[in-house]
């Protein structure tokens, strides 16, 4: 299936915003294309280009966007996990495993985290070390405090 792509200016950098042909966001990275997809806009992309408008500005706490990540049944329970911890919270790698009835996984957790293809918007960046330290982020850990900052000073 044909994907259109955009590239997006945000505050954390330019993303890559992918929609399918109906209508699901498929992917939103840190600067890289989706394989065989063209660039173009498409509504999906222009509502999730305002979504995403609207959360940098701090007026959005949740995104009203359909997503269709393609991944692993384990991946896709963890990424509808994530997508349940709360604007302004963090969860940690083993709260979450535990979440998805798999209490010792929280190594495949952060697994599930770094190939989660949505990034923000599957908030992947709330996840933390039970210590409460910042680990791992496809954008960078200053990325990653950035974005809990960001919700932290909204929440």
């Amino acid at each position: 299936m044909l994907k259109h792509f955009l590239y997006y200016s945000s505050p954390i950098g330019r993303l890559v915003i992918a929609a399918d042909g109906e209508g699901y966001i498929t992917d939103l990275t840190f600067g890289r294309v989706p394989h065989g997809a063209v660039e173009g806009e498409t509504e999906a992309l222009a509502v999730a280009e305002r979504q995403l408008d609207e959360y940098f500005a701090g007026k959005r706490m949740e995104f009203e966007l359909p997503l269709r990540p393609s991944g692993t049944s384990f991946q896709q329970n963890v990424w509808c996990e994530l997508q349940r911890i709360p604007y302004g919270r963090t969860a940690s790698y083993g709260q979450v495993a535990a979440a998805v009835g798999k209490p010792r996984a929280a190594r495949a957790v952060g697994m599930a985290n770094n190939r989660n293809p949505i990034a923000v918007i599957i908030p992947c960046h709330r996840v933390i070390g039970s210590n409460g330290a910042l680990t791992g982020y496809a954008g960078g850990l200053e990325v990653k405090k950035r974005l809990l900052e960001l919700e932290n000073a909204r929440a």
